[in-house]
């Protein structure tokens, strides 16, 4: 960057609102994160957000730092903490995060999020503490179009969502993520409709699926499911038809499923621990369904 180029000062954090989407955009698209202009419309659409503008001497003023809030009820999803590059080191995102916890703890909401490696020392700084981790996966293009996830075609089969499902997809959800997020759940599913499935066994909803489109690759998750066998029907069903990259968030309590993930293509590209702030120190909800999260920006 040259220092014409160089930013100068910043300003104090603000709301960010539907004009700010595409330096919004802009900013995790250099940061080389998944979201498009559809997921920043729905955080945005659901939660709230925050920015800081930063003036440069021959382009102005724009935006170089955001955070987004999504509420769940009694505790709170923090995530898209981004930083321009060039603004690194200025303390932009702790200025952002402090905000957003003041705000919180006025509203007696508990701060969720869930950190990489590289952001897992500044929350625990700011008092977070880790509960539990997923893994993040991708598989840059798919196999042979005969070949399926390994044991999903002898299982059981799983079906489109429709919309007399939303009711039982709900009741398995919500006690496993610690609350009702059933506008964000039907926002998502028009997304990828043909990898919104669900699984139904006995007469009861054994597990679903959902899928949507990415800046660079395709995000399968959240997926809940009663077992292993209904997990892989599920993905197998959710993956198919699908020829580029696409992203997986498994949960470290569900590793098992990692061989046949491995067997089509999916290699590791990082973890992350799901981090609380709250005493004592324990996750919402059950997660032991909880098989792929829905991003670390959506829970």
């Amino acid at each position: 960057m040259t220092p014409e180029d160089a930013p100068r000062d910043c300003s104090e954090p603000r709301a960010l609102a539907a004009a700010d989407l595409p330096a919004c955009l802009a900013l995790s698209e250099i940061a080389g994160w998944n979201q498009n202009d559809a997921d920043w419309r729905l955080m945005l659409a659901v939660g709230r957000g925050w920015g800081i503008d930063a003036a440069f001497r021959d382009s102005g003023s724009r935006l170089v730092a955001t955070l987004v809030v999504i509420p769940y009820g009694r505790f709170a999803w923090i995530s898209m903490v981004l930083v321009l590059p060039s603004c690194r080191g200025r303390g932009l995102a702790t200025t952002l995060l402090r905000l957003a916890l003041r705000r919180l703890a006025a509203e007696r909401t508990i701060p969720v999020l869930d950190a990489t490696p590289a952001g897992y020392p500044v929350y625990r700084q700011l008092g977070f503490t880790g509960t539990w981790g997923f893994r993040r996966y991708r598989r840059e293009a798919a196999l042979a179009a005969a070949e399926r996830v390994p044991g999903a075609a002898s299982g059981p089969r799983t079906r489109p969502i429709a919309e007399s499902d939303w009711p039982a997809i709900l009741a398995l959800d919500t006690p496993a993520f610690g609350a009702d997020r059933g506008p964000l759940l039907r926002a998502l599913a028009g997304r990828l409709p043909r990898s919104a499935r669900i699984l139904i066994r006995g007469g009861c909803p054994a597990g679903y699926v959902l899928g949507r489109d990415g800046r660079d690759a395709i995000q399968i998750g959240p997926l809940l499911a009663v077992d292993d066998a209904a997990a892989l029907a599920l993905l197998g069903d959710a993956l198919a038809g699908i020829p580029g990259p696409v992203y997986l968030d498994l949960a470290d309590r569900h590793l098992a499923l990692l061989e046949p993930l491995r067997d089509l293509g999916f290699a590791l590209q990082r973890p992350f621990t799901r981090m609380v702030l709250a005493t004592p120190a324990v996750a919402p909800g059950v997660p032991d369904r909880v098989v792929l999260v829905a991003g670390p920006e959506l829970g």
